[in-house]
């Protein structure tokens, strides 16, 4: 189905964009303008913008990490 037709974007890109960026760092927040990075694109009227992300929630790969990743100058705690 095409989500974003000013870009050319479908689901299956954005379903395989975020699963690309899950097996690249798997404690990554993954964002909508880093879909549209991630394949090479950017945000054009917004009018996609609901169903790009109703798609992005539709992926099991797009939950959000049990440990938000360190800020700069954060020490990781140990137990």
């Amino acid at each position: 189905m095409m989500v974003c037709h000013c870009n050319g974007i479908s689901d299956r890109d954005i379903h395989a964009a975020i699963d690309w960026m899950r097996a690249a760092d798997n404690e990554t927040i993954i964002t909508p303008g880093k879909v549209y990075r991630a394949l090479g694109k950017r945000p054009d009227c917004g009018g996609c913008l609901p169903l790009f992300l109703a798609t992005m929630q539709r992926n099991a790969n797009l939950e959000v990490p049990n440990q938000p990743p360190l800020l700069r100058g954060q020490k990781q705690e140990t137990a």
